[in-house]
């Protein structure tokens, strides 16, 4: 799965490296992002827009906004069928932009937090999806996603038994077409990243709480990256 994660990079770097026309909501450096709360995402609209939305999808058809606690996650292996998923798997797709995630590793009886991240550092797209809401009691209508989840790497391996599908470069546009429905070359790109193009340490279990901001989140315990966990 995929529960928490960090995104330090500004607003103006962010729309040069996911090619954002409009900037419909400026992104504030967050070290510790968590489920339910409000998320930077990229979709291509009537212009590429880096938009926030809620983490934990809401389904355009479910009752009461809370199902969304339940659904900050899709499986690769499932979301084009799941009622839940299939239709903003077909026509509402986006990017959930991080440069960074948590996962805890467990060591015996202890769960070690884990930061995950690219080599290069440099801010990465995972694959999301997202609706629209419209049973508020203010009338307003709610956007929120999901981020979709694949088997893991060989770095993944060893920290949990799923990884969020961080899309390939090359990918995003097409994953953002909205035009663009071919279910195969969809479920082709929620492939798991490359490991040797990632890199995993521990840090504090001062991230464990997601009220906890700031660099200790991402400081490492040690000075040893790893690139591959034994």
């Amino acid at each position: 799965m995929c529960g928490r994660f960090s995104l330090l990079t500004y607003a103006e770097a962010l729309a040069e490296r996911f090619n954002v026309e409009e900037i419909i909501d400026r992104p504030e450096p967050t070290y510790n992002i968590a489920p339910m709360q409000m998320v930077n995402t990229v979709v291509q609209r009537e212009t590429r827009q880096l938009v926030k939305m809620k983490w934990g999808l809401v389904p355009f058809w479910a009752d009461d906004y809370k199902i969304g606690n339940r659904m900050i996650n899709a499986r690769a292996e499932t979301v084009a069928s799941k009622p839940a998923f299939r239709v903003a798997f077909k026509k509402r797709r986006c990017l959930i932009i991080a440069d960074g995630f948590y996962e805890w590793r467990k060591v015996g009886k202890v769960k070690k937090p884990m930061h995950i991240r690219l080599k290069s550092r440099e801010p990465f797209a995972f694959a999301g999806l997202y609706e629209y809401w419209d049973k508020t009691k203010s009338g307003k209508t709610l956007q929120s996603c999901t981020i979709i989840t694949t088997p893991p790497n060989e770095l993944m391996k060893p920290i949990h038994r799923r990884m969020p599908v961080i899309l390939r470069p090359e990918f995003e546009e097409r994953w953002l077409d909205p035009e663009y429905q071919v279910v195969s070359e969809l479920m082709s790109m929620l492939e798991p990243y490359p490991s040797e193009e990632m890199e995993a340490f521990e840090v504090s279990k001062f991230v464990n709480s997601p009220k906890n901001q700031g660099f200790e989140c991402i400081s490492p315990v040690s000075s040893h990256i790893q690139t591959t966990l034994d």
